[in-house]
């Protein structure tokens, strides 16, 4: 019986470390090559930096099952991470990271 018990401690706290795991906010080594890099600054509101903007790639948002864009907006995937912005200020509308 105890040898259960320690086996079912065991497994929970097992259970509860892989989850902290794949969720934690810095990502390094291979996670962070498969998600690309982190960008802490791009959220709607914000903006996204020039160099940022220009490599990037223009979607189409009918191919990729998004939204259209208003008028003087454009979607982007930079990093893997599609960005609605304002073309000419940057100004960021909508986000979707990559892998969440």
């Amino acid at each position: 019986m105890k040898k259960i018990l320690n086996i079912a401690i065991a497994l929970t706290l097992l259970a509860g470390t892989g989850s902290a795991f794949a969720q934690g906010p810095a990502m390094r080594g291979p996670a962070m090559a498969m998600h690309g890099p982190s960008h802490p600054d791009w959220r709607e509101g914000g903006k996204i930096g020039h160099d940022d903007w220009g490599r990037g790639v223009k979607l189409d948002y009918r191919a990729h099952h998004l939204r259209r864009p208003p008028r003087g907006y454009e979607w982007r995937e930079v990093d893997g991470n599609y960005i609605l912005a304002a073309a000419a200020t940057g100004l960021i509308a909508s986000i979707i990271l990559a892998g969440h």
